[in-house]
């Protein structure tokens, strides 16, 4: 099994949108992947609710999946790619790890 973990923090603003009306739409469009891409297994999305005292982060990813190959098969998938796009429009930073556990 392998387990993908990523942290954002996005920008105050964009899209027209504050960063914390964009956390839940960002958060909305990764749980609807489940559905879609049989190559997850799990999936659950946290928005951080901390104040902003020194790095921290307004939303975090972790899914697992049965393999490294289906971990790619995922993060290659046209619908994650979609969701990665409009991504990049509200992101201002990411962290990511992966591991087999």
């Amino acid at each position: 099994m392998v387990k993908h973990i990523v942290m954002w923090r996005l920008h105050a603003e964009a899209n027209g949108k504050s960063n914390k009306e964009n956390a839940i739409i960002f958060k909305e469009k990764l749980e609807s992947l489940p559905a879609k891409i049989e190559a997850i297994e799990s999936l659950e999305v946290g928005i951080g609710y901390n104040e902003p005292v020194g790095p921290v982060y307004d939303l975090v990813l972790t899914t697992t999946h049965a393999s490294r190959d289906k971990l790619t098969e995922y993060a290659e998938h046209p619908d994650h790619q979609e969701v990665v796009a409009w991504a990049k429009t509200v992101i201002d930073e990411r962290r990511a790890v992966d591991y087999e556990f």
